[in-house]
């Protein structure tokens, strides 16, 4: 025969789908068909708890205000101080709402309004099915499983301080609006006006909160300001003394905020300057006068012969007496007396003259070596002065440290100061950067309960929660449903499915059975013959063809096994030899030892069966009963006491010459095999058959099971020629149905079934 594959697991290339995803909208549709009352009978749960919380629910009130954070008072307040400022990006805003909701704003309303005795707002609020779970939730809540002994200690004032607190920030919802600087308050009470006088208690106790941080910082700085300057007031005095004292030490007489050294220096070399200068001025004088004595240049002068009056004078009478002698010698000729006279008090005059040039020449000496001496002691003071202001330089790097020091310290001082009677100052200033720019005001309509948005909300968690328990339950779905998934699964063929018949479709003869001539068919066991043209019988139709092409034999021994008892091996087992008996030559061999349900079913009445061919040697044909009207040959298993070496007898010699005897004479053998799980008889037989059919409970054996079970048993997995899915629900089979799969046309098929027909 041809032997088929042996089993294999399901791997990713076997299952995936090329034409699309594994998961698609049909799937997802067919889920909602197969889970739509589930679906329902939450939408409908939710539905009845929201319409009894909107029935139950005390109608509450929402009062709102709006704070402005404003830039311009902010503006203000930068103006007037350093210190603070207005808060101008997204989570200084955001800060705003946190202090909103803060202790100290709500103690502040609580206190302010006395809501801790106001009994209407200290009542429950809510509804009924929240007045009856506060207690409850006081209970499991851990918090309450663990207080010491410093929250038993809190008096009841206190306790409803902080309970009224619990509530206001419960009731109380803040809100930015959009990107912009406004935050609504909106407060939800039974009571319009009490909901409107909380709101605007929170937007007062706000605004005032801020008047109190600002002044409270105000304060706190100053007085730190103030420590601090009195500090840098003695660390300014002290650089400052330590400072005079260095000078002091080391000659670092200052005048005019410069060193008396260097002031000494800059005017040493200032002086010396001059001193070289008169000097040379004194020199070029001498210079120039020596050389006219030298020269005899008559005609020559100096600034100081212009300016004595004996030269003028003596130069005077000369050029008198060098005119009168020239025109004496025109005259009278060079040698007469009076002009040779004449001539001769020239010369005196220029005697007297030259002599008293150099009496100024002497003068200029004078004037030179007092020049020169004037040059020497500056000179000196200024080589004096040198060495002193590179001495003070050395001292002044320490100097200019202590300097700066004492001017850093002199800057803080200074600074601080200023911040301090800035601090002082805005503390008498009542401005923040906020303001309220609409007021609250009693509501008109209760904002709770919202009819719309509560059916709403309960409409949409039915959905979830309908669609996690269908989820839930489609992935604990772990059943055999289509015939896809036998292939994906098992790797078999998949040979078809036979419905879940109802017993009374079955027609029982009511004639008295006659011993090896006719056996009794029992409730469904003839459904199959009395409808031919069923699904019922086109599955079995399919086994068979299965069984013809897969063995290669003229004579075909074929075992009809399950996973699990229960599952309806027997009754495919009969109906199957029926229907291959209406064609051929078959016999029907009841080879479960221990549960026989295919003699229960046709031949209750038997006395001798299977047990006595293998044991007692009787021949076959003294125990086989026939059915007339197809022709079927059955040998039951009659079991008087329990068999615990069946796989033993099943496994015989004996049991081989029966099968070999039944080749001869019938054209197919049809063995109703014990179930895989609980015992090993069909492994022990399986050598001797050639072929399986393998059946399992439609929605009621697990996949896995199936699996594990057909694993561990290879050679039936080898000779397998399919799996029959038994006991279909027809109707929920139409739910598990992808589209473009053989199962999605079955709906087609029934115009070539007719599973109610005679």
């Amino acid at each position: 025969m041809n032997q088929r594959p042996i089993f294999h697991t399901r791997n990713d290339e076997q299952i995936s789908d090329p034409q699309g995803p594994k998961f698609d909208v049909d799937i997802i549709i067919a889920v909602a068909r197969r889970q739509w009352h589930v679906v329902a009978a939450c939408v409908a749960l939710c539905l009845v708890v929201g319409v009894c919380y909107i029935l139950t629910a005390v109608p509450r009130y929402t009062a709102k205000t709006s704070v402005l954070i404003d830039r311009n008072n902010g503006q203000v307040v930068e103006q007037l101080s350093t210190i603070g400022g207005v808060p101008d990006d997204e989570g200084s805003v955001l800060s705003q709402v946190e202090l909103l909701r803060s202790e100290t704003i709500g103690l502040a309303v609580v206190d302010k309004l006395k809501l801790s005795d106001n009994s209407e707002f200290m009542g429950s609020g809510g509804n009924l099915l929240a007045a009856a779970m506060g207690p409850l939730r006081t209970i499991i809540n851990p918090k309450n499983w663990f207080k010491g002994d410093d929250v038993e200690l809190l008096d009841a004032t206190e306790s409803r301080r902080r309970d009224a607190l619990r509530r206001v920030r419960n009731a109380m919802d803040v809100s930015r609006v959009g990107r912009s600087y406004v935050l609504d308050i909106g407060i939800t009470t039974t009571s319009p006006q009490l909901a409107a006088s909380i709101a605007a208690g929170i937007a007062d106790s706000y605004l005032d909160d801020k008047l109190d941080a600002k002044y409270e910082a105000t304060r706190r700085a100053g007085t730190w300001l103030q420590e601090r300057i009195e500090e840098l007031r003695r660390k300014s005095l002290e650089s400052d003394l330590a400072v005079q004292k260095f000078r002091a030490a080391n000659g670092l007489l200052v005048a005019n905020d410069k060193l008396v050294s260097d002031q000494q220096l800059t005017e040493l070399n200032s002086a010396l300057l001059v001193a070289r200068a008169d000097t040379a001025r004194a020199q070029a004088k001498l210079d120039r006068i020596r050389s006219i004595l030298s020269a005899g240049q008559t005609d020559a002068i100096v600034t100081d012969a212009l300016d004595s009056s004996v030269i003028n004078t003596l130069r005077e009478k000369y050029l008198d007496s060098s005119k009168r002698e020239s025109e004496i010698s025109k005259r009278l000729g060079e040698g007469h007396v009076q002009a040779i006279r004449l001539r001769q008090e020239m010369a005196e005059y220029t005697r007297q003259m030259f002599d008293e040039l150099r009496r100024i020449a002497e003068s200029y000496e004078s004037e030179l070596q007092v020049a020169l001496s004037r040059e020497r002691q500056i000179s000196e003071g200024l080589g004096r002065a040198t060495d002193v202001s590179v001495t003070a330089s050395e001292t002044q790097v320490q100097l200019r440290e202590l300097e700066r020091g004492a001017e850093t310290y002199k800057n803080l001082y200074q600074t601080f100061l200023q911040r301090y009677q800035e601090a002082v100052q805005q503390q008498s200033f009542p401005v923040t950067e906020a303001r309220v720019i609409s007021h609250a005001v009693p509501p008109q309509e209760a904002s709770e309960p919202r009819a719309g948005v509560v059916l709403g909300a309960s409409l949409v968690l039915g959905f979830m929660l309908g669609g996690s328990v269908a989820g839930f339950r489609e992935f604990r779905d772990r059943f055999f449903r289509t015939g896809d998934q036998v292939r994906e699964v098992l790797g078999l063929e998949y040979l078809g499915a036979v419905p879940l018949v109802d017993g009374s479709k079955a027609k029982p003869l009511d004639s008295e059975p006659v011993k090896g001539l006719v056996f009794k068919r029992n409730q469904v066991s003839n459904f199959a013959i009395e409808h031919p043209l069923s699904s019922f019988a086109e599955t079995l139709r399919s086994a068979r063809i299965a069984a013809d092409l897969q063995v290669n034999k003229p004579h075909r021994i074929i075992g009809v096994v399950s996973a699990l008892p229960g599952e309806g091996k027997s009754t495919v087992a009969v109906n199957l030899a029926q229907v291959l008996a209406k064609s051929a030559k078959t016999l029907l061999i009841d080879a479960d030892l221990r549960n026989p349900g295919a003699t229960r079913a046709l031949a209750q009445h038997a006395d001798e069966g299977l047990l006595e061919v293998l044991l007692d040697n009787l021949p076959p044909s003294s125990v086989v009963l026939t059915d007339p009207d197809s022709g079927l040959k059955f040998l039951p298993a009659v079991v008087k006491r329990r068999i615990p070496h069946s796989s033993e007898l099943l496994a015989s010699q004996a049991m081989t010459r029966l099968l070999a005897q039944a080749s001869s004479e019938f054209d197919y053998i049809v063995l109703d095999l014990p179930p895989l799980g609980p015992v090993v008889d069909a492994r022990a037989i399986a050598s001797r058959i050639d072929g399986f059919v393998m059946v399992v409970e439609w929605g009621e054996t697990s996949r896995k099971v199936v699996r594990d079970t057909l694993a561990s048993e290879p050679q039936i997995i080898a000779r397998c020629l399919g799996v029959v899915l038994n006991k279909v629900d027809t109707d929920k089979m139409k739910l598990y149905r992808e589209y473009g799969s053989s199962d999605y046309y079955a709906s087609r098929y029934t115009s070539y079934y007719h599973d109610n027909a005679a």
